[in-house]
Parts: C-alpha cells; structure tokens; sequence
C-alpha cells in the first residue's frame, strides 16, 4: 500500500472494561465498582521510533512526515486507564468494618499495517523538432498517473494506470456481543479503498485529436493482474502482459514549462519535475534526415531497391548499426531502422541499405528515428517512395509478348484446327455452298 509523505492517519479507539465479580459470605463482602477510565495516550510510530505523540481520543486524527523514509510499518497505540474501587465489609458481631482500596490497570492496544511511502521525484527530458515542436519526456521510479503541459491543464497525457473504489466486505458484518450473548448486525461503517490498475486503454494524450503525440512508453514488463480483481469489479484491466509507464515521451506545439506538473497514484502528491538535459543547451536539437530510395536493378521476378539515409543540413550518412547508436533504455533498443515492404532495416557506415522485393507495387520506405534520449545524433523521421513493376523495363515487356504468346498457343493450335476440319467436310465449290 502507497501513502503519502506528508498526511495524517485517522483511528479508532474502543474498549470494554469487565468488572471482577464481587463476593459475598455470612461474615464478609466484597464488591467491585468503575471508578475512572479513559484514553491517556496516543502515539503513531514509523517501525520502532515514535514520530507522533497526542492526548487520548475515540477517534485520533494524527498528521506524520514521512519525507526519508522508503518503506515502514505504521503502528497506531493507544494508552488506556481504568480505576476501579473495591469495597470490603467484614461483620463481627454487631460490628461492620469497611474498607475501601483503589486499583488502577493500564493496558496498550496497538495495529500496524505496512506502508510504502510514495515519494514523488521526476526528472524531465526536453528536445527541439526542426518544425518548433517540443519533444518532452518525464521519468519516476514509482507508478504515476501522467502530467500536464499547460497551464489551464487541457494538455496533458495519462500513463497506463486508472482507478476504482471498493469497500473492505470484512466490514459489511460486524458481531455485536454482551456478556452472555453475541449477535451479527449490520455494519454502518464501510471503509474504501482506491486501487490502481493497468488499464486496457494504455496510455492516451489530451486532446484526442490536435493534442500531444505519444512517442514512446519505458517500463519493465509485468504480468496482467486481473486474477487478483475480483469478480464483482467491473474494469477494464490489461488481459495479458503489460508495460507501466515509468516513463513517457510525447511531441507538442503547446508546452509551458513552467506549467509542467506530475500527477502521482496518491491523491495530493504531485510535484514539479527537474528538468535535465541530454545536451549542453536547455533544449536539444533534433535534425533533419533525407531519405531516397531508387530501384537499381531488376528482373521479371523481383527487384533490388538502394536506399540512402543521410543528414539534410550536412550531408553525411547516418550510420544506424554503430555501436553507440544502440544503447539500451530499459531493455529497449534504442537504435533507429528503416521500414519497408514488411522488413526493417538499418544503413551501413556509408549510410546505405539494399532491399529486395518481389511483388510488384508502390512501397513506403520510412526512417523510425531512435529516440532522442539515447540516440547519438538524434533525428527526425523520413519517408521516401519507390515503384516497380516487370513492365518498367523493355525486358519485362518483352517477357510479357512472350508469355502471352505460350498463353495464346492453345487457341491458335484449336483455331487451325477447326478451320482444317471446316476445310475437309465442308462445301468444295461456290455452288455448293450457295444452292
């Protein structure tokens, strides 16, 4: 269970206090009576040291700091005090003595739950597009829930993880019960709690269609927890494998940095992020990428396309299958590649890639940068066209004339055929064929 930093832990105190029984004889008694009793004391503890001390109460309201501390056990005692009178009369003849004595008990009471405190430390990633877009991307260690971009909050992007409330059905029942009988009632108190959950949506930007564009999403893979909702909980929670959003990258034309703000799973933690760099300026610098693709050779069954990746402002290649371009982000690639006809593909050191294909048509080659966290250079996306077909090329017509022609011979042979036999039963003079 996540609890925030700085709050307060509210309890409940309640006891009984069971009277010894008295005794009574032909000479003697003895009788019991509650003289005094009450809560004395209140403390909440962070594992064995005290952080919170308050005078005795029903219902304790007591606010922590928690600031340094990672993971604790909370413990909430309570301090209780009782009095009791005892009055003993002893008859001796047509005497009666009594006495009186005092007895004062204390006895703690304590519950603990273990806690993990939800420090809230995110560190933010900028990074300039050619076109005056910003690249933002935010990580924390611990689940969020997603950041806002402005300051009105109508720019913003959610992570992976959305809520519900469900009561604690411990407490639907409670057994109310006197010295010689127990009954069940119903319970007037039910707790809540809210939990979180990976939803099936995954992560979604604001608005939907002029708003943020999602990037990227960093996180180690966890299986889905849908075996441990139970079946009265109507979510839409992840049904296999899932990625949580411990990191989240988005491209904007609308970001106020000094609006920047991330939303925690705990209600009330947010923070403003610390803002990094990947380069030596406030912003790094995206370039630009030129992408060709040409058809260079090609035979009646397939072809071969020569494509080049290279910087727009310099010219020079872009090598993507350089050691430093392939640096790892949390298990994941961070090396660029080159899409096209169902096959990825990166450039060599002089910035070049060979495809074959071998069905005709129009294809998209499309540069997928590696992200600009980690890629070295950083770039941005490219796409270039190529078309091929057998009849591009006198060649392929020429293959076509002759496929037809195999296409064609067993109609002409039955063409000849037919003529011949017209030929043989048919009308040999002209007044033959017109009576």
């Amino acid at each position: 269970m996540y609890v925030a930093p700085n709050g307060s832990v509210r309890g409940f105190v309640d006891y009984r206090v069971r009277i010894p029984d008295g005794h009574h004889s032909n000479r003697s008694s003895i009788t019991w009576e509650l003289v005094d009793d009450e809560i004395s004391a209140v403390r909440l503890k962070s594992d064995d040291d005290v952080i919170v001390r308050t005078g005795g109460s029903h219902t304790p309201v007591l606010a922590y700091q928690l600031d340094e501390t990672w993971r604790t056990t909370l413990t909430l005692e309570a301090d209780i005090d009782v009095r009791l009178r005892q009055t003993t009369t002893t008859t001796i003849g047509n005497r009666t003595q009594t006495e009186v004595a005092y007895r004062t008990e204390t006895i703690t009471v304590a519950d603990s739950l273990d806690v993990e405190v939800y420090n809230l430390h995110a560190s933010a990633y900028d990074a300039a597009y050619p076109n005056g877009d910003t690249g933002v991307a935010i990580f924390q260690s611990r689940p969020w829930q997603g950041y806002t971009l402005t300051e009105d909050g109508d720019s913003r992007v959610r992570g992976v993880w959305r809520f519900y409330m469900a009561r604690d059905p411990r407490w639907d029942r409670l057994t109310q019960a006197t010295a010689t009988d127990e009954t069940e009632i119903h319970s007037e108190a039910l707790p809540v709690y809210v939990h979180a959950y990976p939803s099936r949506i995954g992560p979604r930007a604001e608005p939907i269609r002029d708003g943020p564009t999602i990037l990227d999403s960093w996180g180690r893979e966890r299986p889905s927890p849908q075996t441990t909702i139970p079946d009265t909980v109507a979510v839409e929670v992840v049904d296999r494998a899932y990625t949580p959003t411990y990191g989240l990258a988005v491209r904007t034309d609308n970001l106020d940095r000094d609006a920047l703000r991330v939303s925690g799973i705990v209600r009330g933690v947010d923070a403003t992020p610390i803002t990094s760099t990947v380069s030596s300026g406030p912003d790094r610098e995206l370039r630009e990428s030129r992408l060709t693709a040409e058809v260079v050779s090609q035979t009646n069954e397939q072809a071969t396309v020569h494509i080049e990746l290279r910087d727009t402002a310099t010219g020079s290649p872009i090598d993507l299958t350089a050691d430093e371009r392939h640096v790892s982000l949390n298990g994941e690639s961070g090396g660029g590649y080159i899409a096209i006809a169902d096959q990825r593909v990166r450039t060599n050191e002089s910035g070049v890639a060979v495809v074959t294909i071998d069905q005709p048509g129009v294809y998209t080659a499309r540069y997928h940068p590696g992200t600009w966290l980690v890629a070295t250079p950083a770039y941005v996306s490219d796409t270039a066209t190529v078309r091929w077909h057998p009849l591009g090329t006198l060649d392929g017509w020429v293959g076509l004339l002759i496929e037809v022609g195999w296409q064609f011979i067993p109609f002409v042979v039955v063409f000849y055929a037919g003529r011949q036999v017209l030929r043989f039963f048919g009308p040999r003079d002209a007044s033959e064929r017109y009576p």
